[in-house]
């Protein structure tokens, strides 16, 4: 459940930019989603307004150092949809400009070498294809005609190739094998994994290299040769796991060549080094069993460096900064003496230092490493998250977000770590709204250790007041609970309906060191769950917290948490609960999820293996089924039906267990979303459905005399 970059395409209407279609037009026209201009009548946050924030993503700055171009996604609640356009802005925060117009939806926007163009992909010609545009955004022209679509693409440094991922279908379907029944839907599997967090596997996802010649690409070559493996990974993996060497001789490329129940028990994957002219393919990371991803080169293409794990499955190991000198072949652990994980990495101009994301208590970073001296250095400071850094001499420019504020672009000094603000996407919301202010406290454990916890008060808070207040419990379930901005689970709405969020950074999450991590792995039930209790009794104590009115709210492994919580309630701590995906029968979970190495690591196994003490452990004391006798407190359940992570079967059962033992309950079941909620309309019903139930249940009661 590790947070990668998700690139959601949202596919419209297929129409053909180089043609006078009217009709065509019209429709286009009706189907473009604006930047909105809201005049609030309120300064509090609502799930209207939360829909309504830019989402800015994927900055790239042009060869010359002095443009960045990027992705910005708005969503329209009538149309119950979103549509992507591309900016460009001087790195000086002058002159922005949108340079797409459309309702088809553009991403993976990149600079053409010589600066000369901008490629993106859109499906304006119908399906998603390469296209090229001026800087300015003038005459964009289609590159591609590939058949079914491409989901990624990468100019080569020289310019005269371009790779791109496209998935390719390799095995047979039933339609295939019995020509006669073209209209059946029944699929066939005999073996593992045949369904993905939110897709069935029928198709590939493979790496293709061409020739390009300045307006269109030939010699289309399959570099995987029809190999039944995925590059990127699936399916948070994007082209950051796929590079070229600075020559343009050699793809690097991300894959698990693994099938089958094998692959469903591994995360062994491995970087392939791909030669142009001898068209042959070396595994680089031989050997190394974990994760091995998102290879960068340095700019004279003597050393690659990638993030590693040690452990083949365990998905949330330390992320560690690998460098191979490929020259000799010896490669090393620059981050051996540093207890913290290392991503997104980047190479100086000089090939000198890497730079690297990195987190921190409950705050995400930039880092720089000398390469030559191992010494790592902490750039920035502050209250926020980076996610992702663009090395340009002494100045980085850097996405950063908090719970106070969506992603913008900064320019960062790399020396002092000052940061200036580049883009202003959400500006006009932004200075409409009052924001809860947010605290740190650092509790102390039952073990003794120190707990950090995040406090998010309402707008407008007023200490002689008592609120109600939530216990967010973090899925992951080894996710910080960083300075992130959500757009479902976002805390300055929770604020805003009067909640006061205590969020605690419990037992399993990084950015405490690997033994604070590996806690939660095969414990469960365990100090995770008094890390929990923790924190809320602790903060209950705060005068204007009333401790007869809190609730605990979570998803995913935080959904489990609350299932959990709510069969050890004890002396009705809790007056209500809100599970969303959470894992409720911990042997079902085994047995219907898509990641079996997930569930053998952090279970311990299956539950049939009565030598398996972890195992054992596991099933009896963190299961919440085993505890649903207890349960006495109203509970709001939270599922959809195209999660294969979780299976929608685990929310069921929680919910029908809770109206078996007459507990006051309510389900909401989305039919068309998976474990997150992506449409506009379902979100804000969640939105909804989630304060209405909180309301009913903690808010005060009005009496006659208060009329």
């Amino acid at each position: 459940m590790k947070k990668y970059i998700l690139f959601l395409l949202v596919v419209s209407l297929s129409f053909t930019a180089c043609q006078q279609q009217n009709p065509v037009k019209k429709q286009q026209e009706a189907n473009l989603i604006e930047k909105p201009h809201l005049k609030l009548k309120s300064d509090l946050m609502t799930p209207e307004v939360l829909w309504s924030f830019g989402r800015l993503s994927d900055p790239q700055l042009s060869p010359d150092g002095k443009t960045l171009v990027y992705g910005v996604t708005y969503y329209s609640k009538k149309q119950n949809k979103g549509n992507r356009e591309l900016y460009r802005i001087d790195v000086n925060g002058k002159n922005e400009k949108q340079l797409t117009h459309t309702a088809a939806g553009e991403y993976n926007a990149v600079w053409r070498p010589d600066g000369k163009k901008i490629g993106f992909l859109s499906s304006r010609s119908g399906s998603m294809q390469i296209w090229e545009m001026n800087p300015d955004g003038s005459d964009p022209v289609q590159i591609s005609h590939f058949k079914g679509g491409i989901t990624g693409f990468k100019y080569s440094p020289d310019g005269k190739k371009i790779l791109f991922t496209a998935q390719v279908k390799l095995d047979k379907t039933p339609r295939d094998i019995y020509p006669d029944l073209p209209k059946t839907t029944g699929r066939i599997y005999t073996d593992l994994m045949y369904r993905h967090w939110d897709k069935w596997v029928d198709s590939y996802s493979h790496v293709f290299v061409a020739d390009y010649d300045g307006h269109s690409l030939k010699n289309i070559t399959d570099i995987m040769k029809g190999e039944p493996y995925q590059c990127p990974l699936q399916p948070f993996g994007g082209m950051e796991q796929i590079n070229w060497t600075p020559d343009s001789k050699t793809i690097a490329y991300t894959c698990r060549k693994l099938k089958g129940l094998a692959y469903t028990l591994s995360t062994n994957s491995d970087i392939y080094f791909y030669n142009l002219a001898k068209k042959t393919t070396v595994d680089m990371t031989k050997g190394m069993m974990g994760y091995d991803v998102a290879p960068v080169f340095s700019p004279d293409g003597r050393y690659m460096a990638w993030e590693s794990m040690k452990h083949n499955g365990y998905e949330s190991d330390k992320n560690r900064l690998f460098i191979m000198d490929l020259k000799t072949g010896k490669k090393a652990d620059y981050t051996k003496n540093f207890d913290q994980n290392a991503h997104s990495l980047q190479w100086s101009k000089d090939g000198k230092s890497v730079y690297f994301i990195s987190d921190w208590h409950a705050r995400d970073d930039i880092y720089r490493l000398d390469v030559k001296t191992d010494k790592i250095t902490k750039v920035t400071e502050g209250i926020h998250d980076y996610t992702g850094v663009i090395p340009a001499g002494n100045t980085l420019y850097a996405t950063r977000m908090s719970m106070s504020m969506p992603t913008e672009i900064y320019a960062v000094n790399a020396q002092n770590g000052k940061a200036r603000q580049v883009t202003f996407t959400n500006k006009n919301l932004m200075d409409q709204l009052t924001m809860g202010k947010i605290k740190k406290f650092w509790v102390k454990t039952t073990d003794g250790k120190r707990e950090l916890t995040w406090v998010i008060y309402p707008p407008h808070f007023d200490p002689h007041k008592k609120y109600p207040a939530l216990l967010y419990c973090q899925g992951g379930p080894q996710s910080t609970v960083s300075q992130f901005w959500s757009y479902r689970w976002n805390f300055q709405i929770m604020a805003a309906n009067g909640y006061i969020i205590v969020a605690p950074n419990r037992r399993g999450l990084p950015g405490f060191g690997t033994k604070w991590n590996e806690e939660i792995s095969g414990h469960y039930g365990g100090q995770v769950m008094k890390d929990y209790f923790s924190a809320i009794d602790s903060l209950k104590k705060e005068p204007y917290i009333d401790e007869n009115r809190l609730g605990a709210v979570g998803a995913s492994f935080g959904g489990f948490s609350v299932y959990w919580i709510a069969g050890h309630n004890q002396n009705h701590r809790f007056k209500v609960f809100i599970a969303h995906d959470g894992m409720f029968n911990l042997k079902s979970m085994y047995l219907e999820t898509d990641e079996m190495w997930f569930v053998n690591w952090d279970l311990g196994g299956p539950f049939w293996d009565k030598s398996n003490k972890v195992a054992q452990r596991s099933y009896a004391t963190a299961s919440p089924s085993n505890f649903v006798q207890n349960w006495n407190t109203p509970i709001l359940v939270i599922h959809s039906q195209l999660d294969y992570r979780i299976p929608v079967t685990e929310g069921m059962q929680a919910f029908d267990a809770a109206i078996l033992r007459h507990v006051p309950a309510e389900f909401l079941y989305f039919p068309d979303e998976s474990h997150w909620v992506l449409k506009p309309q379902n979100g804000i019903l969640w939105q909804r459905t989630f304060f209405k139930w909180l309301d009913k249940w903690l808010k005060e009661k009005k009496t006659s005399s208060d009329s």
